[in-house]
């Protein structure tokens, strides 16, 4: 009886863990040793594949509109794991500077929240969920073009919505 108990919880507690793994924590995935196959099965189909210039390629798995993570799975030509990286993580973020195209900014941060055109100031902001600061508020990021090119890049506060807690 006791042996089934523990046997029922290990392996829930295997699956939880299972379940929570990323792409960037996941032990089964090991550079020069695991390939793309291998990712994609752990992982599913890529929001969208990047070819390389050296022949091999990066594989986007975006976590948007709520997650605040964009994991970008670089192979080498021959299809073995180079490395793994968050589009959004705070240096990836400030790569972004003024005259960038949208696709540079795509193939760094990943796709997208969402894209806003500002009639008035001839602006469209494209924005992404990114980790809460101090404040515990959720967070953007927020690119700004203008004529094609980056004109800056922003962060703003999501606050709360007390009719719609969950809608932001």
């Amino acid at each position: 009886m006791r042996f089934a108990a523990l046997a029922s919880i290990t392996l829930c507690t295997a699956l939880l863990l299972t379940a929570c793994a990323t792409p960037d924590r996941d032990a089964r995935l090991q550079p020069g040793v695991s390939r793309g196959e291998d990712v994609i099965a752990l992982y599913g189909t890529p929001t969208r594949i990047w070819p390389e210039a050296d022949g091999g390629r990066t594989l986007e798995y975006a976590t948007q509109p709520r997650g605040e993570h964009c994991y970008m799975v670089r192979l080498a030509p021959d299809g073995r794991l180079m490395g793994i990286e968050d589009g959004l993580s705070y240096a990836n973020r400030a790569r972004i500077v003024p005259g960038m195209t949208p696709e540079q900014v795509s193939r760094i941060l990943g796709t997208e929240r969402s894209r806003v055109f500002y009639k008035n100031s001839g602006e469209d902001v494209w924005d992404w969920t990114i980790k809460p600061d101090m404040t515990g508020y959720g967070m953007r990021f927020n690119v700004h073009f203008k004529d094609g090119v980056v004109l800056k890049a922003s962060q703003s506060m999501v606050f709360p919505n007390r009719l719609f807690p969950f809608d932001d």
